[in-house]
């Protein structure tokens, strides 16, 4: 687990792998048991489950 990783609501992150449009920078739009973030160069949106999210976050910017 990533637990040096500090991240909050609106936080921007980097993460291991790309989204299909060329980016893998995301912002947290909301917290909880689930993860929700939104694609900083499309706006797409996805949910992920916390778990799954420490494993792929690479870094905060």
């Amino acid at each position: 687990m990533n637990n040096s990783l500090e991240y909050s609501l609106n936080s921007k992150v980097i993460m291991k792998k790309g989204h299909p449009c060329g980016t893998n920078e995301w912002e947290i739009i909301r917290l909880g048991a689930d993860i929700k973030l939104k694609c900083l160069n499309c706006g797409r949106t996805i949910m992920m489950p916390r778990i799954e999210f420490n494993k792929k976050i690479k870094k905060v910017l």
